[in-house]
C-alpha cells in the first residue's frame, strides 16, 4: 500500500511542478509581444451594414492579440443612420476611426 501511495504523491508532484514550469513559461514569452507598426484592420461597410456591430466587436476582440493594431472602418456607400452607428463606434472603440472608402487606398 505505501508503494501505490508514494507512486501517487510522485505523479501528481510531478504534475504540480509541470503545471508551475508551464504557467511560468508562458509568461515570460508573452511579456513582450512586439508591436506592428502601421497594422491596419480594415473593415469595409456599406448600406444599412446590418452586422456592422458585431463585426467591429470581432475586429476589436482580434485587435486584442495585435498590439497597436488600429481598427478602420471604410464607408463604400452607407447610410446615415450606419455612418452614424460607424461615428459612434468608432469614438466608443480605443484606436478606431471611419474613413470615406472612395479616399482609402493602400500603397
Amino acid at each position: 500500500m505505501n508503494v501505490f501511495r508514494d507512486g501517487v504523491i510522485a505523479f501528481f508532484s510531478a504534475v504540480g511542478m509541470t503545471t508551475v514550469v508551464w504557467l511560468l513559461a508562458g509568461a515570460a514569452l508573452h511579456a513582450g509581444r512586439p508591436v506592428i507598426p502601421g497594422l491596419l484592420l480594415v473593415l469595409p461597410a456599406r448600406g444599412d451594414a446590418p452586422a456592422l456591430e458585431h463585426d467591429v466587436r470581432e475586429l476589436r476582440r482580434v485587435q486584442g492579440s495585435l498590439p497597436g493594431a488600429k481598427l478602420v472602418i471604410a464607408d463604400c456607400g452607407m447610410t446615415e443612420e450606419a455612418r452614424g452607428l460607424a461615428d459612434y463606434l468608432a469614438v466608443r472603440e480605443e484606436n478606431a476611426a471611419v474613413v470615406n472608402g472612395a479616399d482609402f487606398r493602400l500603397e
